[in-house]
């Protein structure tokens, strides 16, 4: 660690520092401080932090030459730190103290300036704690932000002014990504990050950009068209060695359409032609990853159109001119379906018949209203008999005493019938709503864990 400096800055003629992002086993950052003629050097997994709130590991390595603080590359697989090298940041430095358990710079650089502090916590575990204010302008990535949501509707008309993407048949994930770690959140709130780590990539695509996106998980058919019923393989799957086999089997793919964070900065604000901008800027096509087409100029029939020839869902119109409404379903947003679909609420199950006797018959479907779960018929297709043995197991432990629903079950489908707690959310397909309410010849698409009960409305 060189010799200690304390009370005083450092009398070296502007000694250099260097940030080396690298793409090793896993990726990190190499920090690097010129001490005594060589470059000291700390290994941070999360990179150099720009918030003062947030202590970040650094792993104290060996020295290094001088010279090594311009090297930019590719080190061959193999060889000891194996991977690309990015000149992320270079510039001077004063030291302020330098002791054998902490060490006070200030850095003057073009990507980071400012006053840092590490400090030993035990062996080669060392921290790193920014001193000064955040810059100016920047803001902490937040913790959450809740999806924005579309209104059920027709084509916009005129449609100057919106922009058309496809509708996607998939699983609604806003993903975190920072310091090349990655978090993804589905509409309820649930970390899905380790049973989809397809997603994994976009951390070392992104490297130190920090960014919030929004998007949709989709398994494709044969065909390469959106499967919902092949993404139910991957809904369930928990357990490390059963998401490696799941994933292998049924890979996913992250479509992106939209960017609410980027590099200290909330986008929720800007107009969506300002966030696609930023979006588009980024890079993101991957193997597992690709910024979804925006049609600004198209006219929306011919995108529905286009839809409708590949076996897509629909089209989301999109105002060109909107703010992103957190947790708002808004009519600035407009999807347009070419397939009725329906999430439902389980209340309970009818006793099976025949062939199905070990099983039940049908599901009894609500969705919330006013009053509280208001009854909209029953499901009895489009299950699998997989599918009919995990969701007896797991309506078994939900049943209870009395009616989940608001009102009267009529007698026809209440009879025999097992009660659950409303906690499980499904999806239906149907051909409409009858006058009473009811949902006329629906079949089961799938469980949605990504939903809450309580957010399934009516379309």
């Amino acid at each position: 660690m060189g010799a200690t400096t304390k009370g005083k800055r450092s009398k070296q003629a502007s000694p250099t520092f260097v940030v080396q992002e690298h793409h090793a086993t896993a990726l990190h950052w190499d920090f690097r401080l010129e001490r005594d003629g060589v470059l000291v050097s700390w290994a941070i997994p999360k990179g150099v932090p720009l918030d003062p709130g947030s202590n970040r590991l650094a792993v104290h390595t060996e020295d290094h030459p001088l010279d090594y603080g311009t090297f930019e590359g590719q080190i061959p697989k193999g060889e000891y730190g194996g991977g690309k090298v990015i000149l992320w940041d270079h510039g001077h430095f004063e030291c302020e103290k330098w002791t054998e358990r902490e060490v006070i710079v200030e850095l003057h650089g073009s990507r980071v300036s400012g006053r840092y502090v590490l400090f030993k916590t035990g062996g080669r575990n060392w921290m790193i704690h920014r001193m000064d204010p955040a810059p100016i302008g920047w803001e902490p990535m937040p913790e959450e932000i809740r999806p924005m949501l579309a209104t059920l509707g027709s084509l916009p008309s005129p449609d100057r002014g919106w922009s058309y993407e496809f509708k996607w048949d998939g699983i609604r994930a806003v993903t975190y990504v920072e310091g090349g770690r990655v978090r993804a959140l589905t509409r309820n709130g649930n970390d899905v990050s380790e049973v989809y780590p397809e997603l994994r990539g976009l951390g070392q695509q992104l490297g130190a950009t920090s960014v919030v996106l929004d998007g949709e998980l989709v398994a494709m058919d044969d065909e390469g068209r959106p499967s919902f019923s092949r993404l139910q393989n991957r809904m369930q799957v928990r357990g490390a060695s059963q998401v490696r086999r799941a994933a292998a089997h049924t890979p996913v793919s992250y479509l992106i359409f939209d960017v609410l964070y980027l590099d200290g900065r909330q986008l929720v604000s800007d107009t969506y032609d300002e966030r696609r901008s930023a979006l588009e800027s980024l890079d993101l096509d991957g193997p597992d990853s690709v910024v979804t087409d925006a049609f600004t100029d198209a006219p929306g029939e011919k995108v529905l159109e286009v839809a409708r020839s590949g076996g897509l869902e629909g089209v989301v119109a999109k105002l060109r001119s909107s703010r992103y409404q957190p947790g708002r379903r808004s009519d600035a947003w407009i999807k347009v379906k070419l397939t009725r679909t329906q999430e439902v609420v389980i209340g309970g199950w009818t006793p099976g018949k025949g062939s199905r006797q070990q099983t039940f018959g049908a599901l009894l479907m609500g969705v919330p209203g006013r009053d509280g779960l208001e009854f909209v018929g029953k499901v009895g297709t489009g299950f699998t008999s997989d599918q009919q043995d995990e969701l007896l197991d797991r309506l078994r432990s939900l049943t209870c005493e009395s009616s989940p629903f608001a009102g009267e079950v009529p007698s026809a489908h209440r009879a025999g019938a097992t009660w659950v707690r409303p906690e499980l959310v499904g999806e239906v397909r149907f051909t409409e709503w009858t006058k009473d309410g009811q949902i006329r010849h629906p079949a089961w698409r799938g469980l949605r864990p990504d939903k809450d009960p309580n957010e399934v409305v009516r379309e």
